[in-house]
């Protein structure tokens, strides 16, 4: 099992203020269906092989297939493979090579703390850059505000400090996320690994996930970019509209 490979467009912390409907982000989807095939599906296909009666090294290179066999598809369905999804399938065929001619299956487990600790340097290593990780999510996540969010990235120092402060917060917390993954792979039995990894992943998202809503409450940044607004009221709204035109 691998931690959820980055896809091309990468997906942003989420905001508690629901987009309009120019908004809704396929990259949610996008999400979800990386969680499953990255996550529930190589964890799952783990204990169906042992289960089975198959070898710990063979259940973790089958199981560890998937993702591999995703980036592919979606490849082949953009037609288009970027530079992460090479890193992605470089590292499992690689992890792969090294299990087999060790016999040792940690190495197998091991590329998951692996492949964590490089996506959070990459998150530190964009703080150099123009445009903070972070920030490059929620553009891509919010296209109908591409000109909003320029405007307070360019004239708002507080705004641009939160999307920074954000991307070293997610990079830490992956960093700490891997250096628990690789502890778990070389000093737990390997049979309670895989299952283990997999709440590992779903424990460090949600306490993201919580510190960057208090951050961005806080912060008053969704308050810059959605204005002062009630979902509750658009959403109901939206409802009933869709009701009149189902009558």
């Amino acid at each position: 099992m691998t931690s959820p490979t980055p896809s091309s467009e990468p997906t942003a912390p989420a905001t508690t203020t629901p987009p309009t409907a120019s908004e809704q982000p396929s990259s949610r989807w996008g999400f979800v269906i990386t969680v499953v095939c990255d996550i529930v599906l190589p964890v799952g296909l783990y204990y169906v092989l042992r289960a089975a009666g198959t070898s710990e090294i063979t259940a973790l290179l089958l199981s560890g297939s998937a993702p591999a066999l995703h980036t592919l598809h979606s490849a082949i369905r953009h037609r288009k493979l970027d530079s992460i999804g090479v890193f992605t399938v470089a590292l499992l065929v690689v992890s792969a090579l090294a299990s087999l001619l060790t016999s040792d299956p940690r190495i197998a487990l091991a590329r998951n703390g692996l492949f964590t600790a490089l996506a959070g340097v990459w998150l530190l290593i964009t703080l150099f850059t123009a445009r903070p990780f972070t920030y490059q999510a929620l553009h891509t996540l919010l296209p109908g505000r591409a000109a909003k969010l320029e405007q307070l990235w360019e004239s708002d120092a507080s705004f641009r400090r939160v999307w920074r402060g954000l991307t070293t917060l997610w990079a830490v917390g992956l960093l700490c996320d891997a250096l628990l993954r690789l502890i778990m792979a070389y000093t737990l039995p390997i049979d309670t690994v895989p299952a283990l990894d997999g709440v590992l992943y779903a424990v460090s998202w949600i306490v993201l996930q919580v510190i960057t809503q208090i951050v961005l409450f806080r912060s008053h940044t969704l308050t810059k970019i959605f204005g002062e607004r009630r979902p509750g009221r658009r959403l109901f709204a939206s409802a009933a509209r869709q009701q009149e035109a189902g009558d």
